[in-house]
C-alpha cells in the first residue's frame, strides 16, 4: 500500500476503508481519477477486519460464501493497480472549501486537497464496551475481537456476551480451542435463535445469569483463569488463557458530524446520486441514508459506483456519467 511523503492532492478523498470505500477506490481508478483513503483503523477493511475477519459472508454477489478477511484482501487487490494512497490510523477532522475543491485536515495536522470527498465510514468510529473485570487485561489475555483464530489453538477460551458476535466467536473457536465457554449475564440472548441452537447442539458450555467477576494469573502476568458468578450462587473458577469480551460497542461519526451534513442516527442523507447536503461531498455504504435503504455490503458496492460516476461528472462536466462496462476495456 502506498503512503504519502508530502502534501497530498487527489481527485477523490475516500473517508473509510471498509468494503464500500475499497470498491470506490477501484472504481475511481477505473474512471481515471486519483484517490486517497483515510481510516482511523490501522488496517484496511473497516468493521469486517476489526470485528469478523474469520466469519463467512453469504450475501456478496458471486461468492456462495467468502471469509471476511478474504473479501477484504480481494478488494485491496482489485484497487491496487490504481495505486490508492492509504492514510490508515488517521482521522479526517476538518472540512473546508477551496478555490479548486475541498481541503480535509487530518488529526496530525496534514491537509489533503481533493476535488470531491466520498464518505464511506460505515457506522463510524466504534469503541468496544468494556468488561469491568477486565480492566488492565487488554492485550494480556483479553481481546474484544479475534483477528486470527490460530492464536487461540489449544487454549481454554471464555467468551463473554450474548449477541451474534459472541456466538460467532464461540462457533469459530470451537474446532480449534481446547475448550470454549460462553458466559452471559441474562438467560435470554440477543443472538439469532439459529446460532444459539447450533452452539447448544455442539455441546458448547453456556453459562447464563452469570458474570465474569475476575481475571487472574498465576504470578507470571499471563491469564490463567477467570472467576464466574452465577446469580444466587458462589463464585467458581474456569481455566482461561483467553477472554473474548464481545459486549458490543458504541459508535459515532466523530468530526464528520460537524461538516454541515444532514445527519440522523449516524446516517447521512443523500440523494439518488449519493450527494449529501454539501457540494462535492458524497456518501455511500452503511453511512448513507435514503428512503428504502437496505444496509448490505452488496448495496454499498452499487452506491460506490453510483457516487464515483457522479463525482466524475462533477469534476469534469464533459465526462460521461456512464463509462461503459469494465469488460469492454482492453
Amino acid at each position: 500500500m502506498s503512503s504519502p511523503t508530502e502534501a497530498l492532492s487527489v481527485d477523490i478523498l475516500i473517508v473509510g476503508a471498509g468494503p464500500t470505500g475499497l470498491f470506490a477506490a477501484y472504481y475511481a481508478g477505473f474512471r481515471g481519477l486519483s484517490m486517497a483513503i483515510v481510516d482511523s483503523l490501522p488496517e484496511a477493511g473497516g468493521q469486517v477486519t476489526a470485528m469478523y475477519p474469520e466469519k463467512m459472508i453469504y450475501d456478496v454477489g458471486g461468492f456462495p460464501a467468502v471469509r471476511g478477511r478474504d473479501l477484504i484482501n480481494g478488494l485491496v487487490e482489485q484497487a491496487a493497480p490504481w495505486k490508492p494512497t492509504y492514510l490508515l490510523g488517521r482521522k479526517a477532522e476538518g472540512l473546508t472549501e477551496t478555490e479548486s475543491g475541498l481541503a480535509v485536515t487530518l488529526d496530525g495536522g496534514e491537509v489533503v486537497h481533493a476535488g470531491a470527498v466520498l464518505i464511506t465510514a460505515g457506522i463510524g468510529e466504534f469503541t468496544p464496551r468494556p468488561l469491568p473485570a477486565g480492566d488492565g487485561w487488554l492485550g494480556r489475555g483479553m481481546v474484544h475481537f479475534v483477528p486470527a483464530l490460530e492464536v487461540h489453538r489449544g487454549q481454554d477460551v471464555v467468551v463473554v456476551g450474548g449477541g451474534d458476535s459472541a456466538f460467532d466467536w464461540v462457533l469459530a473457536l470451537h474446532p480449534i480451542a481446547s475448550s470454549v465457554t460462553l458466559v452471559h449475564r441474562r438467560a435470554r440472548f440477543r443472538a439469532a435463535d439459529s446460532i444459539v441452537r447450533e452452539a447448544r447442539d455442539l455441546g458448547i458450555r453456556i453459562i447464563t445469569d452469570a458474570e465474569v467477576t475476575a481475571l487472574r494469573d498465576r504470578g507470571d502476568g499471563l491469564l490463567a483463569e477467570v472467576g464466574v458468578k452465577v446469580k444466587g450462587e458462589d463464585e467458581f473458577t474456569l481455566p482461561a488463557q483467553a477472554v473474548v469480551a464481545a459486549l458490543g460497542f458504541t459508535a459515532d461519526l466523530g468530526p464528520i458530524e460537524n461538516w454541515g451534513l444532514h445527519i440522523d442516527h449516524r446516517s447521512i442523507a443523500v440523494d439518488s446520486t449519493m450527494k449529501t447536503a454539501r457540494d462535492r461531498v458524497f456518501a455511500a455504504g452503511d453511512v448513507a441514508a435514503y428512503p428504502g435503504k437496505v444496509k448490505l455490503i452488496a448495496t454499498g458496492f452499487g452506491e460506490a459506483a453510483t457516487a464515483v460516476n457522479n463525482i466524475a461528472v462533477t469534476l469534469d462536466p464533459d465526462a460521461h456519467l456512464f463509462p461503459g462496462h469494465s469488460s469492454n476495456v482492453e
